[in-house]
């Protein structure tokens, strides 16, 4: 069974930080290229960021270049998204994906961003 399962969601204040990791499971992580996604409500489904299978390639948003980092660790099955400067707009559920062969994606987790 293919899982992805996203934690680290949580309500900070403007200008905090944040970890979110996506542990995967159930098909061969490595060779999936892995991207983190996110919808504020009303709002259509953003990607943030993704990461290529061999770390080799890492892309951002606009909204977010410089203050978020994607990392991986293909020995523990694991993707992460540091979330530094927060802003208000940050605010949204964050979904976890992997990408190749096929598509996965997690339950997502709510990260909210507010004083």
């Amino acid at each position: 069974e293919v899982r992805l399962v996203e934690s680290g969601g949580k309500s900070v204040q403007p200008g905090g930080s944040l970890r979110l990791s996506c542990a995967a499971s159930g098909f061969t992580f490595s060779s999936y290229d892995m991207e983190w996604h996110r919808q504020a409500p009303g709002k259509e489904r953003e990607l943030v960021s993704s990461i290529t299978h061999t770390s080799s390639v890492t892309k951002y948003a606009d909204s977010v270049k410089g203050r978020f980092t994607i990392s991986r660790d293909n020995a523990k099955n694991t993707v992460s998204l540091q979330m530094n400067s927060l802003k208000p707009e940050d605010t949204a559920v964050y979904y976890c994906t992997a990408t190749w062969r096929n598509e996965y994606w997690g339950q997502g987790t709510q990260v909210t961003v507010s004083s």
